[in-house]
C-alpha cells in the first residue's frame, strides 16, 4: 500500500472506531436499567439520551470548525495559529457547557416539555437530567479537542479515549447502581464520571504529545478578534446546517410515529442500516478533513486532487460492499431485531429502501468531509438547505399518495440533493487549488 492510501486509512480506520464506541455510552445506561424491573427507568434513559444527543448534535460545529481550520494550519506549519486554535475553541466549547450548567432549571423544563414523556416517567428524566446536565462542559470541551486532535493528523488519541470513556461509564455504572444501590442516578453518576474522565484524558494525552506548543496557550488568542470572527462565522455555517440535519432526522422519526407502532418500529430498525453505514463513512470523511485541509493549507494542488481522487475510490469501494450486504441480508438484520410477526411482515414492503440508502448517501458522507477541510462551511449550509428542501417537498406531495414509502423517498432524496449540490459547487469552492 503506498504512503497516500496509508495516510488515509490512519486518519479513517481509528475514526470508524471511535464512531462504533460512541452508541456504546447510551447501550450500556440501557442494559443496567433495563435490569432494574421498571419500564419508567428505561423511558427515562431514553427521554434523556434523547435531549442530549439533540443538544450535543447541534454543537457539533465545535468539532467540525476546529478541524478545518486546523489541518490548514497543520499544512502551512503554522504551530503558533495551531496552538491558538485549539485555545478558541477549547474556550469557547467548555463556556457554552458552562451556560447550559447555568441554565438547566429553563433547559431541562424546555426540553421536558418538548419530549412530552408521562408523569411517571417525567420525574426520573429529569433526575437523570440534573445531574448529566453538569457534564456539558466537559462533552463540548472534548468536543473542541477531537476536533484539534483530527485537525492535527492524529485521531488515534480521539480512539483511545472513546474507548476509556466506555470502560469507565461500565465500571462507575456498575459500582454507583449495584454497590451502592442507586437508581437512574446511579447510571446518570457513570455517565458523568465517563465524560469527565475522557476530557482529563484528552488533557493527559494532549499535554504528553505537543508539550513543546503549550506555550503558545494564551489569553492573546482569545483577544484576536479577526481569528475569533472567523471560527464563528464557520462555526455559524456549521451550526445552521445541523438544524437543518436535526430538522430532518426529529421530522423522519416523528412522521413514522404519527403512522403507529408498527411503521415506527420498521422505520427505526431500518434507520440502523443508515447509522452502521454512517459510522464507516464518516471515518473517510474525517480523513477528508485532516489531509484534504492540510494539503489546501499548504496550497499543495497536486496533493488535494490526490485525495479527492483516493477518498472517492475508498468510499465507492465501501457503498459498493454495503449495498451488496444489506440487498444480501437486511432481511435477516430485522429478523435479529424483532421477532414481531406483524414488524417483520411490513419491513419487507421497505428493505428496498434501505438497500438505496448507501448510494444515496455517498455524496453527502464524501463531500462533506472535504468542505470541512476546506472550511467551505457556505456551501455545506447551502446543501443541507437544498437536501432539506427536496425533503420536505417530496413528503408534503407524496405522502398522501404512497404513505411511508414517500417518507423514504424524501429521505433519499435529501441525501442525493445534498452530494448533488456539492458536487456542482466544487471547482467553485476549491478555487484555484482545483482550476
Amino acid at each position: 500500500m503506498d504512503k497516500r492510501n496509508k495516510d488515509i486509512l490512519d486518519i479513517a480506520l481509528p475514526s470508524i472506531v471511535s464512531n462504533i464506541t460512541v452508541p456504546l455510552l447510551g447501550l450500556v445506561d440501557m442494559a443496567i436499567v433495563g435490569h432494574m424491573g421498571d419500564a419508567s427507568y428505561i423511558g427515562a434513559i431514553a427521554v434523556g439520551s434523547m435531549v442530549f444527543n439533540v443538544i450535543y448534535w447541534i454543537f457539533g460545529f465545535l468539532r467540525m470548525a476546529t478541524s478545518g481550520m486546523t489541518s490548514q494550519a497543520f499544512g502551512r506549519g503554522d504551530k503558533s495559529e495551531s496552538a491558538d486554535l485549539l485555545s478558541r475553541a477549547l474556550t469557547v466549547g467548555i463556556g457554552i457547557g458552562l451556560v447550559f450548567v447555568a441554565a438547566q432549571v429553563p433547559v431541562g423544563w424546555l426540553a421536558m416539555k418538548a419530549m412530552q414523556p408521562t408523569a411517571d416517567v417525567y420525574y426520573l428524566a429529569q433526575r437523570y437530567f440534573s445531574i448529566c446536565i453538569w457534564g456539558a462542559p466537559a462533552v463540548l470541551g472534548l468536543y473542541s479537542m477531537t476536533g484539534w486532535f483530527i485537525g492535527m493528523q492524529n485521531t488515534r488519541v480521539p480512539m483511545v479515549v472513546s474507548i476509556m470513556q466506555n470502560v469507565v461509564n461500565i465500571m462507575a455504572s456498575v459500582v454507583f447502581v449495584y454497590v451502592l444501590g442507586m437508581k437512574v442516578e446511579g447510571v446518570a453518576l457513570g455517565t458523568l464520571t465517563a465524560q469527565y474522565a475522557g476530557l482529563a484524558m484528552a488533557m493527559a494525552m494532549l499535554r504528553r504529545r505537543y508539550r513543546s506548543m503549550l506555550h503558545a496557550y494564551t489569553i492573546k488568542a482569545l483577544a484576536d478578534g479577526k481569528a475569533m470572527m472567523r471560527f464563528f462565522t464557520v462555526s455559524r455555517d456549521i451550526f445552521l446546517r445541523t438544524l437543518f440535519l436535526v430538522a430532518v432526522n426529529l421530522f423522519f422519526t416523528s412522521a413514522g410515529a404519527s403512522q403507529g407502532a408498527v411503521i415506527l418500529a420498521v422505520n427505526t430498525m431500518l434507520f440502523q442500516l443508515f447509522t452502521l453505514y454512517s459510522f464507516v463513512m464518516d471515518g473517510f470523511a474525517y480523513a477528508g478533513e485532516a489531509i484534504g485541509g492540510r494539503y489546501y493549507g499548504a496550497g499543495d494542488a497536486a496533493g488535494l486532487k490526490d485525495t479527492v481522487s483516493r477518498l472517492f475510490k475508498w468510499q465507492l469501494v465501501m457503498t459498493i460492499a454495503y449495498t451488496l450486504i444489506y440487498a444480501a441480508g437486511s432481511g435477516t438484520f430485522v429478523s435479529l431485531l424483532t421477532d414481531e410477526a406483524a414488524v417483520t411482515a411490513a419491513a419487507s414492503d421497505y428493505l428496498p429502501w434501505a438497500v438505496a440508502i448507501p448510494f444515496a448517501g455517498m455524496g453527502a458522507f464524501y463531500w462533506d468531509g472535504l468542505y470541512i477541510g476546506l472550511t467551505a462551511t457556505r456551501g455545506m449550509l447551502a446543501a443541507t438547505f437544498s437536501g432539506a428542501t427536496a425533503f420536505f417537498t417530496v413528503y408534503l406531495t407524496l405522502f398522501p399518495v404512497w404513505g411511508n414509502h414517500a417518507l423514504w423517498l424524501s429521505l433519499v432524496m435529501y441525501l442525493v440533493t445534498r452530494g448533488v449540490v456539492q458536487t456542482l459547487m466544487w471547482k467553485k469552492t476549491c478555487g484555484k487549488l482545483c482550476g
